[in-house]
């Protein structure tokens, strides 16, 4: 017998980062389908890939998991993890499922989960790429052998077909934890598996994947429920409100086109789209199309290590080097560039950060005139090792420090430096060096799905 509807629970926009157990619960008594939860992006950087880091700490984790995990228990109700650790490398997979072995074995719960893993053999990636089956994503450089070769690892951005083909393979699974994944996968899938409109259900998990974050003021848990012909969204904290506004907003968000949204297998059209206001806190969505590929594509995301980085941190109070501050650093890097002439100056970097003046928005800050009456300034440095990182910027911190200027008043001592060690190491620096995309002729064929009891 077909379900009229799906309802979905999602306690917040990132696994991690907590949720108030309050409005989880609230969620739980309105009789959930599943409860839905992504925990990945690359919005922090490509440090995970490259250094295989979590975004948050195990210890995060652990709490946010065992709070789902006894909803699942006590309530019987599936728990679908995308993107585990923030980056869904494989590993990171294997510790989210270590993560709920452990609590079911201290609480006495027994699962059955299924982890689906994402990373790509780069044998597998190097193939593709022989038979011109990869292409740049927006504006990056064609994917070359030498760059997969030296990728720390790639993951590809899976579609629903993994989560649809273990639920088929298992119908009694209690848990999915998935590398990573399309954002809006976790949610969208139970819709897609009960026959239900696919651009409501993407639409519906697109909106949801941030938690309640489209509701006025933001918040963190959500319940939506899908409709055969639209979905209704509610935010649980009473204090919040969906409205036509911050839904249709939120539509918007991390989007290229204002209607069209890409991921695997298709894209999502709102350009039919309507937003109806039920009440004071739930918003109607109908009219959302999905239109199937051609071709079918995942995402191919990699990083690799490119150097070190050292930090200094710096305050300026001084007016008079305020008004001078941009003639000083051109100074502080020609000083640099001479001491070290024995290097390429290839080999490193130096970028100057000025909060206060044009810290966030650098040559595109559109006011010009603003005369800041203290500055911080941050200069980082990227070499090829940590040593010569520390030591430009060490040089730089110095010459800075003493650096003369019209009508400087004081003959030492002109910035303060807040922090010990001055020159602050910060590690390994990454960057994205596969984000492309890789046709596949089977959704499920280079992803590996392993099915076990906790």
């Amino acid at each position: 017998m077909s379900k009229d509807e799906i309802r979905i629970l999602t306690p917040t926009a990132m696994l991690g980062y907590g949720f108030p157990v309050k409005w989880f619960k609230k969620g739980l008594e309105m009789n959930p389908d599943i409860i839905a939860v992504d925990s990945g992006s690359t919005d922090s950087g490509p440090h995970k890939l490259g250094l295989g880091a979590m975004t948050c700490s195990r210890d995060a984790y652990y709490k946010d998991i065992s709070l789902l995990l006894e909803a699942c228990y006590e309530k019987k109700v599936p728990v679908f993890i995308s993107s585990a650790g923030g980056d869904g490398s494989d590993s990171h997979v294997d510790v989210f499922v270590d993560i709920v072995r452990s609590i079911a074995r201290e609480k006495g719960y027994r699962f059955n989960l299924a982890a689906i893993y994402s990373e790509m053999k780069k044998d597998y990636v190097l193939e593709k790429l022989k038979r011109g089956k990869i292409s740049p994503c927006g504006p990056v450089e064609p994917l070359t052998e030498s760059e997969v070769k030296e990728a720390t690892s790639i993951v590809a951005q899976m579609g629903a077909e993994p989560y649809l083909k273990a639920l088929k393979e298992s119908d009694k699974l209690d848990i999915i934890i998935s590398g990573r994944s399309y954002d809006p996968v976790p949610i969208a899938v139970l819709g897609l598996k009960e026959g239900f409109d696919p651009g409501l259900c993407w639409h519906m998990g697109k909106i949801m994947e941030c938690g309640a974050l489209c509701a006025e003021p933001a918040g963190k848990a959500i319940f939506g429920i899908l409709k055969r012909d639209h979905f209704i969204l509610e935010p649980l904290n009473p204090a919040e409100r969906c409205t036509v506004y911050s839904v249709a907003a939120h539509t918007l968000y991390e989007k290229t086109h204002p209607y069209l949204l890409p991921g695997p297998g298709g894209t999502t059209d709102l350009s039919e789209t309507r937003f109806e206001q039920l009440d004071d806190r739930r918003v109607k969505i109908y009219g959302s199309k999905f239109i199937p590929a051609e071709k079918y594509t995942v995402k191919l995301e990699g990083a690799k290590k490119v150097g070190y980085r050292s930090i200094f941190i710096a305050g300026v109070r001084d007016p008079i080097e305020i008004e001078h501050i941009d003639e000083i650093i051109d100074r502080v890097k020609k000083d640099v560039e001479d001491y070290f002439s024995h290097i390429p100056k290839e080999s490193y970097q130096m970028i100057f950060h000025l909060y206060g003046k044009n810290g966030v928005m650098g040559n595109y800050e559109p006011e010009g005139d603003i005369k800041p009456l203290e500055l911080c300034v941050i200069l980082e440095v990227a070499a090829a090792t940590q040593e010569m990182a520390t030591a430009i910027c060490s040089r730089a911190r110095t010459e800075m420090l003493h650096s003369p200027y019209e009508g400087r008043i004081a003959t030492a001592g002109n910035i303060a430096l807040p922090f010990t060690p001055l020159e602050i190491p910060l590690g390994a620096v990454c960057r994205f060096n596969v984000y492309h995309l890789m046709e596949i002729d089977d959704p499920t064929e280079p992803f590996t799905i392993k099915f076990m009891e906790v």
